[in-house]
């Protein structure tokens, strides 16, 4: 299968590391134009940099899309896209009892309004070029309510949720909606995480993400960290001419996690 992006441009949110990163260099490779963003121009140049240097055609928008005048920025400087991937999201353990309402409505605003922000802005130009991708990036959290975090699992609950309904909104157009939904995958966030356990024990990092897979997912059928790559090629995939008849579903890129058929 040769997936053909020429031509089209993309927006991925919250591109300068991990899973977004990863998702930005794939389409890129696959001739897209990509909008790389991130809070922190440094962070942003760098993504750039990384995806010309391999042959990729890159824009950067420095900008924080979890507030409204962030991304009502970046669809000021960038009117247009064909591939929307709503990648920007920030997870936290905390317990239930020990979390504050501005907890709740600050991951309400960067996982969930900058999606739907984003999705009401380019979705009525894609509809009407009849053609276009928009793909949230949720994680099995949304089925798997952590209870470490459930404002999280909350916030990836309701991005299946809008993916879903937008998906029905475009019924009959050639512009698909989809959300996916990654387990534990060892991107930067994890890393950090997980920084602790591996200078204390000097184990390998994909190890002692194995060995945290195990613990906290124990239904894990892969028993590790998904990469970013592989949880890239999905979203590349999904964002392709090829995944026509794909759309209003929860793609699953979990490792077995989720112990349902």
């Amino acid at each position: 299968m040769q997936i053909d992006l020429a031509g089209r441009t993309a927006i991925v949110t919250g591109s300068t590391g991990g899973i977004g990163l990863a998702i930005a260099k794939g389409l890129a490779g696959c001739g897209a134009r990509v909008v790389v963003n991130g809070r922190r121009a440094p962070a942003v140049e760098r993504a750039v940099a990384a995806i010309t240097d391999a042959g990729g055609q890159a824009v950067g928008f420095v900008g924080d899309l979890g507030t409204a005048d962030g991304c009502a920025a970046l669809v000021a400087a960038h009117p247009a896209c064909d591939i929307l991937i709503n990648n920007l999201g920030i997870f936290e353990p905390r317990d239930f009892f020990d979390t504050p309402d501005a907890d709740w409505t600050r991951f309400f605003e960067v996982n969930v309004m900058s999606g739907v922000r984003l999705s009401r802005a380019y979705l009525p130009g894609m509809e009407k070029g009849d053609w276009g991708r928009v793909i949230f990036i949720s994680s099995e959290s949304a089925l798997n309510i952590p209870v470490e975090m459930i404002h999280y699992g909350f916030s990836k609950t309701a991005q299946v949720a809008v993916a879903r309904g937008l998906a029905e909104r475009m019924a009959g157009t050639n512009v698909t909606v989809n959300s996916v939904l990654p387990g534990p995958t060892l991107s930067e966030g994890l890393a950090d995480m997980l920084r602790p356990e591996q200078e204390r024990t000097h184990k390998p990092l994909a190890e002692v993400a194995a060995d945290f897979v195990m613990t906290h997912r124990p239904s894990s059928i892969i028993r590790r960290a998904a990469t970013v790559e592989e949880v890239a090629n999905m979203v590349v995939y999904l964002s392709s001419p090829q995944a026509s008849a794909t759309t209003g579903a929860a793609v699953r890129v979990d490792g077995g996690v989720l112990s349902t058929i």
